[in-house]
């Protein structure tokens, strides 16, 4: 299943709802201001992390750079471009989006 949060994760619980309903082999995907969870030294950081160990965590390329913060991403997570996310959408039979 692929999960889509596009909000911050200090503003709203969105990612801790993706992160606790992901299933082993699940993808989440971070856009928008989402993407402030994958930052090196957030808040969440660790909870990335761990997600990590089971989930595959992407962050959407565009919005990484449109903020600024492409060199200040935690290791491990996959950088998607916009044909990624088509790709990620396609490649899931289920979709959920976390408003």
């Amino acid at each position: 299943m692929l999960h889509i949060v596009n909000k911050s994760p200090l503003d709203r619980n969105s990612l801790e709802g993706a992160l606790r309903l992901a299933e082993s082999g699940s993808t989440i995907l971070l856009i928008e201001d989402g993407i402030y969870a994958v930052t090196k030294g957030s808040q969440v950081e660790s909870k990335v992390k761990e997600a990590m160990k089971t989930c595959t965590v992407c962050a959407l390329w565009p919005d990484l750079e449109a903020r600024g913060m492409q060199d200040t991403v935690i290791d491990g997570v996959k950088q998607v471009d916009y044909s990624g996310f088509v790709d990620l959408v396609a490649d899931n039979k289920n979709v959920m989006s976390w408003l």
